[in-house]
């Protein structure tokens, strides 16, 4: 059983079922594992949601009840919250951005989600990164943080 740090566009795979949202659920039962997430995603859940109302992708009441299964999902620890954004990792996020973000397309929340896993996973609190983003998923590989996009599982990306 490895232990996750789940990028918000693998965390909103788990309230609105979607391609992955299978794959995010099933990571969330695995026994004896622990998915993380940084305090941003909590923040950026609200930006998924404003997206999917505003493309009618859902509707307001469904968009409630996301919210009420992410307090819950926070609150019976299914998902945990790592420990708080620190400075170097803005610099460490800056770092990937000089790196990767003219070859490879590595957004700046990205950079700063990224840089999280990464140290997460130098104090071997996690051993791989979740993202529906194929491209933050290469970046994370190149990085060296294993990485497995939910939309196509196939081998983890290291």
């Amino acid at each position: 059983m490895a232990n996750y740090f789940l990028d918000t566009s693998a965390v909103a795979k788990l309230y609105h079922k979607e391609a992955g949202s299978d794959y995010m659920d099933r990571i969330l039962r695995e026994s004896g594992s622990r998915s993380l997430i940084s305090r941003l995603s909590i923040v950026e859940m609200e930006s998924v949601i404003a997206i999917k109302l505003r493309t009618r992708e859902i509707e307001p009441q469904h968009a409630e009840t996301a919210r009420r299964c992410l307090r819950a999902d926070l609150s019976q620890e299914r998902l945990l919250i790592g420990p708080p954004i620190q400075t170097y990792h803005y610099q460490a996020a800056r770092d990937l951005l000089v790196r990767y973000g003219s070859d490879e397309g590595l957004r700046t929340l990205d950079a700063l989600q990224l840089a999280i896993a990464l140290d997460l996973r130098r104090t071997r609190l996690i051993a791989v990164m979740v993202a529906a983003d194929q491209r933050l998923c290469r970046v994370a590989s190149l990085a060296g943080c294993a990485a497995v996009n939910p939309e196509r599982p196939g081998p983890v990306l290291v």
